[in-house]
């Protein structure tokens, strides 16, 4: 019999933390789960780090040929899950033993949910909190899909999370087409956002996830595309969806995913001092 839920792990580059990860998706309180790794052709020890763990029948590793950026590798390891739920957690990132448990509930008492999500806490590169309970924007239990989505637009962020916050139903997920890749920097939230147009949102106020925080989200570059594809996947979203955004939603929106990316910089900035060792920012300033 197929397991319950599925949780996928697309792998890419991540040896310094995929044994971390994966132990914290075995750790699971929650038992009835299938886990689903693929390797998108790195170049570094993370597919010899996950061999030890084929002997566990709840693991299935999987290789995803080289090229398709993420999105390649998100659609091939989910189409491989078999579970009526679905959860993603990136090959650095960090899942609550408790956390299937507390969403698998969600989903069984409210059948008309396709997505929950919770809090997260940020975690720099050594698993030292940083910041917790991120998320959710104050929304709390069961929210109109639709509800949802547009507050997600209107305060300009990804209201949900990372992917290892979130729960999916599966045939929900296949029926929008799988995760959606128009704007890479953005699959999870514009996926969720076309997903709570087929149903109710479950907002769990609880910190059930972690997300690590790394020097490459730190460039004034990445914070202008990462916004310009914010503001293109809102302005699709209104285009496809007639009556769910007004012009001032997406005007506000808009202005405020755009600040929110510089923002969200000049935090990474100031972590990032703080997480670099003295001795390495002094060699880095020489270079």
């Amino acid at each position: 019999m197929s397991a319950r839920v599925s949780v996928v792990v697309p792998a890419y580059n991540n040896a310094e933390f995929i044994e971390e990860t994966i132990d914290s998706i075995l750790a699971q309180t929650y038992r009835d789960f299938e886990l689903v790794v693929a390797d998108h052709s790195s170049t570094d020890e993370t597919w010899s780090l996950l061999q030890p763990y084929a002997t566990d029948p709840r693991v299935t590793l999987l290789q995803t040929p080289a090229g398709g950026g993420a999105p390649a590798n998100w659609s091939r390891v989910t189409a491989a899950a078999s579970g009526t739920y679905l959860k993603l957690v990136c090959g650095d990132d960090l899942i609550d033993p408790e956390c299937l448990a507390a969403q698998v509930a969600v989903m069984e008492a409210h059948p008309g949910v396709v997505l929950s999500s919770c809090q997260r806490d940020l975690i720099d590169a050594h698993g030292k909190k940083v910041t917790s309970a991120r998320g959710l924007a104050g929304l709390q239990g069961v929210v109109p899909g639709g509800a949802a989505a547009r507050r997600a637009v209107t305060v300009g962020s990804n209201i949900f999370g990372e992917p290892a916050c979130n729960l999916m139903r599966r045939e929900a997920l296949a029926s929008i087409g799988g995760w959606a890749d128009s704007q890479p920097y953005v699959i999870d939230q514009q996926t969720f956002c076309n997903l709570l147009m087929t149903g109710d949102f479950y907002a769990l106020p609880r910190s059930l996830a972690s997300f690590r925080l790394s020097s490459s989200q730190w460039s004034v570059d990445l914070a202008k595309q990462q916004s310009d594809q914010v503001v293109a996947f809102h302005h699709r979203l209104a285009a496809d969806h007639p009556g769910l955004l007004s012009r001032l939603d997406l005007v506000r929106g808009d202005t405020l995913a755009r600040a929110m990316a510089y923002v969200r910089r000049a935090a990474y900035l100031w972590l990032g001092r703080k997480m670099t060792p003295p001795e390495a920012a002094s060699e880095t300033a020489s270079r």
